[in-house]
């Protein structure tokens, strides 16, 4: 039987005292960071300019947030290169849950088949934090048009291939892929005419210059009411809040089809897992409120939330799916 000398007795009893005393005078590294978190502002980057339906709801959630847990949530608007400079932004930063994004179906889903070099990877860059909203595409023409329904649309172009124009803003978009993928399954083609934003395009449909536009309900919903657009159909699997009258693609007789844009809020890989749940929280706890879901609800979107572990499920599956569109509709950018 081993005992131990006195002297070794308060020699092991004095060490364990002095470092007693050095963790308690000391933080404990990312323990303490992540249990004083948030100790500082947090910045949301929106990859677009101020205005637009990202922006719109970003400053939503982040204004609910930093109201419900006396945070400092502040909105910083990067836009360029079709939201990748955002995007990258938050990539790149220190994953310490202080730089977030809002990401969206374009930056996340479709840009990494895109873009031929893409400075982000979205599964192994970022770490999903929580999905906000979701808006579905929606097809319309001026109200005038002999069209009123995607049946009508569908007849006209089997009649006179690429007769009819498509408008839509930007290549490569989600308006633009959704339109691909309801001639694809409509087996039909139309002229398409890209734009560069939704001023020109409008003018253009309301005034009959082209016969089709597909956008996000945002963009449209004020037209549709004031009676100058009429709505075709929308792409979501099921009908929009705010356009209960108008039939879904799947409805049109295109079994399944779903095409829309999802938004989410991502942190930089690496991130705490601690952290990401109280992020996590924060934003569920958000968009419970009514003012929140029905201001979304108000734009055209619906209120998504959940997990962290489902929005990484949903980018495994959507990065694939909308990487298959681009390649068949040819669309590229360096």
């Amino acid at each position: 039987m081993h005992f131990s000398t006195p002297s070794r007795t308060l020699a092991a009893c004095a060490g364990a005292a002095l470092l007693g005393l050095m963790a308690a005078a000391m933080p404990a590294g990312p323990a303490f960071a992540q249990a004083d978190y948030p100790s500082k502002p947090i910045r949301l980057i929106v990859p677009f300019p101020p205005g637009g339906g990202t922006d719109m709801i970003a400053r939503a959630v982040a204004q609910k947030m930093a109201e419900q847990n006396k945070w400092n949530v502040v909105v910083d608007n990067r836009p360029g290169a079709g939201g990748n400079l955002g995007v990258d932004a938050v990539a790149k930063a220190a994953p310490d849950g202080y730089t977030l994004v809002m990401g969206q179906t374009s930056n996340l889903a479709i840009n990494p088949t895109l873009y031929a070099k893409l400075p982000y990877k979205p599964l192994k860059d970022l770490a999903p934090v929580a999905l906000v909203s979701s808006s579905p595409i929606v097809m319309v023409a001026q109200v005038t048009s002999p069209f009123k329904s995607y049946a009508d649309v569908v007849a006209a172009a089997k009649k006179a291939p690429e007769s009819l124009t498509l408008g839509f803003s930007g290549n490569g978009t989600v308006a633009h892929l959704a339109g691909e993928l309801a001639e694809n399954a409509a087996g039909i083609q139309l002229r398409h005419v890209p734009y560069k934003g939704a001023a020109q395009a409008l003018t253009d449909v309301m005034s009959g210059q082209v016969d089709l536009y597909m956008s996000s309900i945002p963009t449209l919903l004020g037209h549709v009411r004031s009676g100058k657009l009429r709505p075709i159909a929308v792409t979501s699997k099921t009908r929009s809040s705010q356009l209960p009258d108008t039939p879904t693609l799947a409805e049109a007789g295109y079994k399944d089809f779903d095409a829309i844009s999802w938004f989410g809020i991502l942190a930089p890989a690496g991130t705490p897992a601690a952290i990401v749940n109280k992020l996590n929280q924060a934003i569920n706890q958000a968009l419970k409120q009514p003012d929140v879901a029905e201001r979304l609800r108000s734009e055209g979107g619906d209120v998504l939330g959940g997990s962290p572990e489902q929005f990484a499920q949903l980018l495994k599956t959507e990065i694939p799916r909308w990487g298959e569109i681009v390649k068949r509709s040819g669309a590229s950018l360096d």
